[in-house]
C-alpha cells in the first residue's frame, strides 16, 4: 500500500503563485508515475499534470500549460505542483495520485489509470 498526503493549498490572488506537495509513504518505492488530478464544486475531476519516476516525462493538460510546473523528488518521494499565474478557474480541490505502472504520455492523463490517491488540499483564487 501507499499512502499519499497532500500540502500547501490555501487561499491566493488572481495572478498569484502557490507550491502543492504531495508526500508518498508506505510502498512508495513501488510507484512510477504520479500525477495532480482537481475537482471544482458540482464538476468531474479532472488531470492537471503528471510526472514519470525514470526519465522524468511530464504532461501538463492545455489549461495550465505554461502556468503550472510538476516535479518530484524520487529520494525523498515528494512530488510538486508549482503554480503561477492563477486564476480563479483554478479553484478546486487538488488531488495527488500514484500509479505502479510506467504509463505512456497517452494513458498519464486517465484517473481510472491511477492506483492510489490522496484525501486533497483545498486551493481558492480569489481577491
Amino acid at each position: 500500500q501507499v499512502q499519499l498526503v497532500e500540502s500547501g493549498g490555501g487561499l491566493v490572488q488572481p495572478g498569484g503563485s502557490l507550491r502543492l506537495s504531495c508526500a508518498a509513504s508506505g510502498r512508495a518505492s513501488s510507484v512510477n508515475t504520479m500525477a495532480w488530478f482537481r475537482q471544482a464544486p458540482g464538476k468531474e475531476r479532472e488531470f492537471v499534470a503528471a510526472v514519470r519516476r525514470g526519465d522524468r516525462k511530464t504532461l501538463y493538460a492545455d489549461s495550465v500549460k505554461g502556468r503550472f510546473t510538476i516535479s518530484r523528488d524520487n529520494v525523498e518521494n515528494t512530488m510538486y505542483l508549482q503554480m503561477s499565474s492563477l486564476k480563479s478557474d483554478d479553484t478546486a480541490v487538488y488531488y495527488c495520485a500514484a500509479a505502479t505502472a510506467n504509463w505512456i504520455l497517452s494513458a498519464m492523463s486517465g484517473k481510472e489509470n491511477y492506483d492510489y490517491w490522496g484525501r486533497g488540499t483545498q486551493v481558492t483564487v480569489s481577491s
